[in-house]
């Protein structure tokens, strides 16, 4: 099976998180779209039968609605999640591009079109869960997600985002709704400089635990470059991995994902068709204990990783 799975995030709207070393090429608003379809079909002609989407990916998960009664296929899986509302209007100068809510509100309103994935929606996630909103606190919020859960036979779960992720998920884990664990799925940054996730590891031993990884190129930093100089040693070590099993950095950083912890899936973030078909050759190769010990001797503080990804632009 298949380990990589498709992220929508960057096909969805013209701008995301990240550390931008191309130049951009506008598109229309149709031919955005279109190359978006594109991204979808090449993704599923090349085996990846797991694709990720939110409402807060701008037209991502209209998309992939659109791509998905095209198909006649069972095994395509498909995952959403509720809580963030695009507000950019694929504006790239647009100052504010989503905004976080999570209200039982908020959760009705985008079920109503995510449920327009089903039946291969497998899986209905919080959007970035955090101690801050409340969320996991809030009761009726988790009756309605167990209601989901019974009613339309998908999985409930969550991403996580910030320094205390690990913590995030620990609470998250014990959360039980009518005397049944709520949680199922949880997809979670870790990378060679996060990796906190391996810190509580042993709390997903449970068979019906999905983990599912994301970030897992750091939003761009596993890439030499010269803004981030205290990454010399890591890039180093990337690029004589990347020689050795002659594919790119990219691939190189999925599969030290795929090996060093006990994943469901790692997500592409990928937005070029070609840039999805480098991160597929992570498919094709495994790392030795020896290389994998070494790159988790890259791993940073939580704190610094975040601090860093707080200050990326919009691109």
């Amino acid at each position: 099976m298949m380990q990589l799975g498709l992220g929508t995030a960057a096909i969805g709207r013209p701008q995301y998180i990240n550390i931008n070393q191309e130049p951009s090429v506008p598109l229309t608003l149709e031919a955005f779209r279109q190359k978006g379809l594109d991204i979808l079909e090449s993704a599923y002609q090349q085996g990846l039968k797991y694709f990720d989407t939110a409402p807060g990916y701008g037209m991502a998960e209209q998309l992939l609605i659109e791509w998905y009664r095209s198909k006649n296929d069972p095994s395509i899986e498909i995952a959403t999640k509720w809580g963030y509302t695009y507000v950019a209007n694929f504006d790239p100068k647009a100052t504010t591009h989503e905004v976080k809510e999570h209200s039982l509100s908020k959760l009705n309103e985008q079920w109503k079109q995510s449920n327009l994935l089903l039946p291969a929606l497998s899986t209905y996630q919080i959007h970035s869960a955090t101690f801050e909103t409340g969320v996991l606190d809030n009761q009726d919020i988790l009756n309605r997600l167990a209601e989901l859960k019974a009613s339309k036979h998908i999985r409930i779960g969550l991403t996580t985002t910030g320094a205390n992720q690990t913590e995030v998920l620990k609470k998250a884990l014990d959360i039980e709704v009518g005397g049944k664990l709520l949680f199922d799925v949880f997809q979670v940054s870790y990378n060679i400089f996060d990796q906190s996730l391996a810190s509580i590891i042993d709390h997903f031993s449970t068979a019906d635990n999905r983990l599912i990884i994301k970030e897992a190129l750091a939003n761009g930093r596993v890439f030499p470059n010269q803004k981030y100089p205290h990454y010399s040693r890591a890039y180093d070590k990337l690029t004589e991995l990347a020689q050795t099993y002659q594919v790119g950095i990219d691939a190189i950083a999925l599969r030290f994902c795929m090996d060093s912890i006990p994943a469901f899936k790692v997500l592409s973030g990928a937005s070029k068709i070609e840039h999805l078909s480098d991160n597929l050759k992570a498919e094709n190769f495994k790392l030795t204990a020896a290389q994998i010990q070494s790159l988790k001797e890259l791993a940073i503080a939580p704190e610094q990783y975040w601090k860093e990804r707080k200050q990326l632009s919009w691109n």
